[in-house]
């Protein structure tokens, strides 16, 4: 009799067990899909939907108003679901953006355009962290974050690299504050930079090639769409391409950086004398970004055109809410107080790099175009 009594909770506790850990997170992903929802309906906005900022702006505003809003131990009941849509959905959605991307998009921007893209993604990031790190004393994750948006493809890169330097919601909060700000302001000023250009020529042909241009150095993928629509229909088609060959960059740049930072910390022991294998540290795991694999497996899916044009079109619409969950879930966690004690140096990193994107951007494309 006992020993029924006392096996039976044995056997049921395998089966409950994932159920009600998969209950635990439903609070929190009630909240952040909530939060994405509010979002994508704020992203639908005109005034917002033509200033180019896509539904993961919103949704990170609206998840610090109510983090912020809400007494501190609110926090506990969705915390888990929160993590998780920080964590797991995110990665998911980063896989899924690969569906917005084909191999083939390379041959339409040509060699040129893929040299100027991966030029300015290195340059773009190596002078982050040499301001970040050497002049401006910052943070090695923040200056990382703000470097990968900068370089890459704004919000979406700064939360793919989090996993990799491990960065905290306010480092990744800072981080894409700064993107948004400088990519918005690149919205108003690359088609005046163009009406520049038609009599300076410093960057080559025509629409096609400032097209090329400003995918290669505008932040975000809507910033890109606004900015080239007001210089034309050529430098958008152009543009985008661009930007999203860009964009494919992002899954060797997370490989190149995970096996860069594992070898550092590696370096660190060595100088320390501490070895980990000896018992007295632990030993140096390195973050292999795995879903930056499932990013170009499904690129490389994605290539074959197998998919339907609807089931597409679903999947991107999928990846969006993914995106804008992960997004709200980040601002929910993050703590005004954090951002406000990051002080001025992050906006002063992002706008150095800005800078460096108009500037540096038109001669690397000179150089290239007109070689």
């Amino acid at each position: 009799m006992n020993t029924e009594v006392h096996s039976h909770p044995a056997h049921a506790l395998p089966a409950t067990a994932p159920a009600s850990r998969g209950a635990h997170l439903l609070p929190g992903l009630a909240l952040a899909g909530l939060l994405a929802a509010g979002g994508m309906a704020l992203g639908q906005v005109p005034a917002l939907a033509h200033s180019g900022l896509s539904a993961l702006t919103p949704a990170i505003v609206l998840g610090m108003l109510v983090g912020n809003g809400v007494p501190a131990h609110w926090h506990a009941r969705p915390g888990p679901g929160i993590g998780f849509a920080k964590q797991q959905l995110l990665r998911m959605g980063v896989v899924l953006y690969g569906l917005r991307l084909t191999v083939q998009d390379i041959g339409h921007v040509g060699l040129a355009g893929v040299l100027v893209d991966a030029l300015m993604l290195a340059s773009t990031f190596g002078i982050a962290c040499w301001v970040g790190l050497r002049w401006l004393r910052m943070e090695r994750e923040t200056v990382m974050l703000i470097g990968a948006g900068s370089a890459i493809c704004g919000a979406a890169a700064v939360m793919a690299t989090e996993p990799v330097v491990r960065g905290r919601p306010a480092q990744v909060t800072v981080a894409v504050a700064t993107v948004v700000v400088f990519g918005t302001l690149a919205i108003f000023t690359y088609p005046a930079l163009y009406a520049l250009n038609q009599h300076w020529a410093l960057v080559p042909g025509g629409q096609h090639g400032f097209g090329l241009y400003a995918g290669a150095t505008i932040h975000e993928v809507a910033q890109v769409v606004a900015a080239a629509r007001g210089i034309g229909p050529e430098a958008a088609d152009v543009a985008v391409i661009a930007k999203m060959v860009r964009v494919m960059m992002l899954a060797p740049f997370l490989l190149m950086l995970a096996a860069w930072l594992g070898r550092r910390r590696e370096a660190r022991h060595a100088a320390h004398g501490v070895n980990p294998g000896d018992g007295t540290a632990p030993a140096a795991r390195l973050a292999v970004p795995w879903f930056a694999f499932g990013f170009v497996a499904v690129v490389l899916f994605n290539s074959l055109h197998w998919l339907p044009a609807e089931a597409v079109q679903a999947a991107n619409a999928l990846d969006n809410l993914l995106l804008a969950m992960a997004m709200g879930a980040l601002g929910f966690s993050t703590r005004l107080g954090a951002i406000r004690q990051a002080g001025p140096r992050p906006l002063l990193l992002a706008a150095v790099l800005a800078l460096w994107l108009v500037v540096g951007g038109a001669v690397v494309s000179r150089l290239v175009l007109g070689a």
